[in-house]
């Protein structure tokens, strides 16, 4: 009989998420699922951290806490070196707190108006975060280098997408990439692989 794989409990109400999660980390005798999957409702975790790795540890150690069992959190945003390294932990609340993806593309490309291509330097950061039972946490994080564009291009993805040229698949934005093209260069398919092989050397 198999042995029973440990639950483990992803901070993350998006399947799509879930599920690359899994794809990246199987075969460690782990059952990654969603406050979903145990019948509740995934918790509101305030980002007050300074950094990607303090946002993922407390969502992560929130998750934890709820639940009682290991938990995985990451915490992403995108950094720009011309304005010190913002939007960072404020990606998703750049404009305003409850500002739309529109609206957050439109103040950055504001700030940077005026700016060369030289000056336009970027990267989408992830930083993913895994606590297990006995509280002990394993981090690793990822990175995916370009620059910001002077305008939107494409429909796909979300966030910043139309405006970041990834320097893996120069000419094109985030947005105009399958999600197959978009999964193998992302900060979090980076981070999940990294992560890996953290675990693999714990073996």
């Amino acid at each position: 009989m198999a042995a029973e794989k440990r639950k483990v409990v992803v901070a993350t109400g998006n399947p799509g998420k879930l599920a690359e999660i899994r794809h990246a980390l199987e075969g460690f005798g782990l059952e990654f699922v969603s406050a979903k999957d145990l019948g509740a409702d995934s918790l509101e975790v305030a980002e007050t951290g300074e950094h990607f790795t303090d946002n993922a540890y407390l969502k992560a150690m929130a998750y934890r806490k709820r639940f009682g069992m290991a938990a995985l959190a990451d915490d992403s945003g995108l950094v720009v070196d011309a304005l010190g390294g913002r939007p960072g932990v404020c990606s998703s609340r750049y404009a305003s707190e409850n500002a739309t993806d529109a609206e957050n593309t439109r103040k950055l490309l504001e700030e940077l108006d005026g700016f060369g291509s030289e000056m336009r330097a970027a990267r989408f950061q992830c930083v993913v975060v895994l606590i297990d039972e006995a509280g002990e946490a394993t981090w690793a994080c990822g990175a995916c280098e370009g620059q910001i564009g002077f305008s939107p291009k494409g429909s796909g993805g979300f966030g910043y997408d139309p405006v970041f040229m990834p320097d893996e698949k120069s000419g094109y934005s985030m947005a105009e990439l399958t999600m197959a093209e978009k999964t193998a260069i992302s900060h979090r398919g980076k981070a999940l692989v990294a992560l890996r092989e953290q675990l693999l050397a714990k073996e």
